[in-house]
């Protein structure tokens, strides 16, 4: 950070839950559950307020909940809560979330007016399509408020019936106007959402896992594209998927760095494009 000269990282891609949900995500990942498939011993496993300490402590500067709705009458539940974490959390992003079901529409206007700064939608966890009718208005909101949304789309780690590029880029022609953020670059289908994000202004693609060791087992991200990554500097973003993850932080940043596209692209990815699109706080 220092040699970059930005004031810390800004981290798109954190994870913070109601207790009880924090404990349902963890039994997923220590029994690799349906969503998981493999092994993933979560290195970072303590309170909120903990957790919190630890992720400054590594010189994040801002961060977002991101807890997300996986079925009906959840969704309002998550977003009262997201409220309270971020007005206890200096630095954090006002995270919401939204499920397909017929009060959507309703509260996620109300989010918006209330200040909602991102919201993340999980179609793998949560098993719904981004083309579901209860949420075609919900789109239009959130374009029309250009309101970011963390967009887990891509088939990894695990395939579900509507993972993949294709509906997201049938959302996107109703809606070219979202601002989309890819979470972990649309992996593993990574080169078809790279060319959405080339195709359309407001898609971005955040780096969560992406070169890692861990993940890069599972489906290394393709070399011939790197040149292409490079050439989006303005448009990606730095991710971890804190705490739920298998190694020490540093290893997303040491990662990002080996790929020797210059200082200039790393303070972009790490803060400024993060800084521009929600405020360095």
């Amino acid at each position: 950070m220092a040699r970059l000269g930005v004031p810390g990282l800004f981290d798109v891609h954190t994870h913070f839950h109601p207790p009880r949900v924090f404990e349902k995500v963890r039994a997923a990942f220590d029994q690799a559950g349906p969503f998981i498939g493999r092994a993933w011993p979560i290195r970072y496993r303590s309170d909120e307020e903990e957790l919190v300490a630890t992720l400054r402590s590594f010189g994040v500067r801002r961060f977002p909940a991101l807890t997300y709705a996986h079925k009906p009458d959840m969704a309002e539940f998550l977003n009262d809560w997201c409220t309270g974490f971020a007005a206890r959390t200096p630095g954090s992003l006002l995270s919401a979330t939204f499920y397909p079901e017929p009060s959507a529409e309703e509260y996620v206007a109300r989010r918006l007016a209330a200040g909602t700064e991102i919201f993340k939608v999980h179609v793998q966890v949560g098993a719904f399509s981004v083309l579901d009718p209860l949420l075609d208005r919900v789109w239009a909101q959130v374009a029309e408020a250009g309101t970011p949304v963390v967009l887990h789309a891509g088939s990894g780690p695990m395939p579900g019936a509507h993972t993949g590029p294709a509906p997201v880029e049938e959302l996107l022609g109703r809606h070219p106007r979202l601002c989309l953020v890819i979470a972990h670059a649309g992996a593993p289908e990574s080169e078809e959402f790279l060319a959405l994000a080339e195709q359309f202004e407001r898609v971005h693609l955040d780096l969560t896992m992406v070169f890692t060791d861990f993940f890069e087992e599972a489906g290394r991200f393709p070399g011939v594209l790197l040149p292409r990554l490079a050439a989006l500097q303005d448009k990606v973003l730095f991710g971890s998927d804190f705490p739920n993850i298998p190694y020490p932080y540093a290893h997303q940043v040491a990662v990002l760095e080996r790929l020797e596209l210059g200082d200039a692209w790393l303070r972009a990815v790490c803060w400024e494009n993060g800084a521009r699109m929600f405020g360095a706080g």
